[in-house]
C-alpha cells in the first residue's frame, strides 16, 4: 500500500528535482518552477507505479529506491527493460504520445517517486528548450542500449552476455552488487534463471569472479572475462 508524501512540499519536490540530469542547466528560480508542478509519492517494495495500458501523461522522476520497467510476453513472462536509480526518469513516452502506455513499472525497494504534471511541464520545455535536448538525449541513450541488448541477445552466447554485463558493472569497482533479482537479471540479458545460476558457477569454478551470497560478485579476473568477448 503506497502513502502519498506531499507534506514535503515545494521543498521535498526540489531536492527531488535537483538530483536529475534533465534540469541540471536550470536556475535556482526555474527549478522552483519546476516544483510547483511536482508532486511526491512512496510507494513499498514490489508496488506497481503504473502498467501497461493505462495513459498517464506525467513524468515520473525516481528521487530513491530502484524500479524494474518491465513488458509481458502473450505468455505472461516478464521481459526486464532496464533498472532505474536515483535521478533517473521513467514514464516519458507517454509524455510525449497520445498512445497508452506498453510497459509496467515495479519498484524493487521502498521508493519515493516525483510526479511533474506532463501539460505543464511540455510548457516548460518551450520556455526552456535545455530540458527537451536533455530529454531527448537520454532517450537516444537509452534506444542504443535497447538496440545494443537486441544485437547481443542475437548474436552473442549466454557467456558473452553475462561477461559483458558483469565487465560494464565492475568498471568502477571489482565487487558488484546485484540491484536485481536473479530472475530479472536473467530476464535482461535474454537468458533463463538456471542459466545464469549454472553459468555463474562455472565462471567462479573457472576462478573468474567469486559469489558473496545471493546478490555479491566479485570480479577476480577482468581479463579472462574480456578474452570472453573476443
Amino acid at each position: 500500500m503506497s502513502c502519498s508524501c506531499n507534506q514535503h512540499g515545494k521543498h521535498g519536490a526540489y531536492n527531488c528535482i535537483g538530483i536529475v540530469p534533465i534540469f541540471s542547466q536550470l536556475t535556482a528560480q526555474e527549478m522552483l518552477e519546476v516544483a510547483t508542478i511536482t508532486t511526491d509519492r512512496t510507494y513499498v517494495k514490489g508496488e506497481l507505479i503504473y502498467r501497461a495500458g493505462e495513459r498517464k501523461g506525467d513524468l515520473y522522476v525516481l528521487h530513491s529506491g530502484h524500479v524494474k520497467v518491465y513488458r509481458l510476453t502473450p505468455e505472461g513472462k516478464e521481459q526486464v527493460i532496464r533498472t532505474l536509480g536515483p535521478g533517473e526518469f521513467l514514464g516519458e513516452l507517454s509524455l510525449f504520445s497520445q498512445s497508452p502506455l506498453t510497459d509496467y513499472a515495479q519498484t524493487l525497494e521502498p521508493s519515493t517517486m516525483c510526479m511533474i504534471q506532463g501539460t505543464r511541464l511540455k510548457q516548460l520545455m518551450e520556455a526552456h528548450p535545455s530540458i527537451a535536448f536533455k530529454v531527448m538525449e537520454e532517450l537516444s541513450r537509452r534506444l542504443e542500449t535497447s538496440e545494443s541488448l537486441i544485437q547481443d541477445i542475437n548474436l552473442s552466447t549466454v557467456e558473452q552476455r553475462l561477461a559483458r554485463f558483469l565487465l560494464t558493472e565492475s568498471r568502477d569497482s571489482s565487487t558488484i552488487t546485484l540491484r536485481i533479482s536473479k530472475g530479472d537479471l536473467a530476464s535482461q540479458l535474454g537468458m533463463s534463471q538456471e542459466t545464469l545460476s549454472r553459468k555463474l558457477s562455472v565462471f567462479q569454478d573457472e576462478a573468474l569472479i567469486a559469489l558473496h551470497g545471493q546478490r555479491g560478485i566479485e570480479i577476480l579476473d577482468k581479463g579472462g572475462l574480456e578474452q570472453l568477448l573476443e
